[in-house]
């Protein structure tokens, strides 16, 4: 994976997290100067029909978003759905000390684990659709 797609996976990743679960790991945010305070809006979410169709309109969602710099002049950016303005300035202050010294840190006592709990949640979800699966069969009457 590219610098890039590492970041998009990791802010993916720190937006999806139970804000709960992340104030837990993440107690205190570092010290910190706001470039765009925790602010709260609405962006519009598209749908496709049959995942490939054509993209329609399918309502608003909210969205927090904000952006800081820490003393050490990383910047951090964050999107998170929903209103929680800690969730989204917990996600900015761990994007912008993931570019310094403290990332792998960060990575082991934050990172892995949200993604060992999104691949918990994953695989109970996996097991619950798994639970109603049907399967079809086709008796033949007497052969010929």
């Amino acid at each position: 994976m590219t610098k890039t797609n590492d970041r998009q996976a990791r802010m993916g990743l720190l937006a999806r997290a139970e804000p709960a679960r992340l104030a837990a790991l993440m107690p205190d945010l570092p010290p910190h100067d706001w470039l765009r305070a925790p602010e709260t809006g609405a962006v519009m979410v598209q749908g496709r029909v049959g995942a490939t169709g054509g993209a329609f309109n399918l309502g608003e969602m909210s969205v927090t978003r904000c952006a800081l710099r820490l003393k050490s002049g990383a910047v951090g950016h964050a999107y998170v759905q929903g209103r929680d303005r800690d969730h989204a300035a917990r996600a900015a202050a761990i994007d912008a000390l993931m570019q310094g010294p403290s990332a792998e840190r960060i990575e082991a006592d934050i990172l892995s684990p949200l993604r060992r709990d999104e691949a918990g949640h994953r695989r109970v979800r996996a097991e619950k659709a798994a639970a109603t699966k049907v399967e079809f069969f086709t008796m033949v009457r007497g052969e010929d």
